[in-house]
């Protein structure tokens, strides 16, 4: 299931070849997330990584992360 959410918002990704010869990329709807790095392949790997600490950090602090082609990484907790 987390392999398949990050595949999902992995190809969500934006790139763009920036003036000063570096790649930006960002995932839209993922606020706070880019990454920018001198090629394609390290801005791509850098965004993955990224995304990763992304997920975790949302867990940990309890935030509503996107659904992705019907993908919910949200935790419902039980009512006592």
């Amino acid at each position: 299931m987390l392999t398949n959410y990050i595949q999902a918002a992995l190809q969500r990704a934006t790139y763009e070849l920036l003036d000063d010869g570096t790649f930006y990329a960002e995932i839209p709807g993922f606020q706070g997330l880019y990454a920018n790095a001198s090629t394609l392949e390290a801005c791509r790997e850098e965004l993955k990584d990224s995304l990763e600490e992304w997920i975790v950090l949302g867990l940990q602090l309890g935030h509503s992360l996107p659904v992705l082609d019907g993908i919910s990484l949200s935790f419902k907790k039980d009512v006592a």
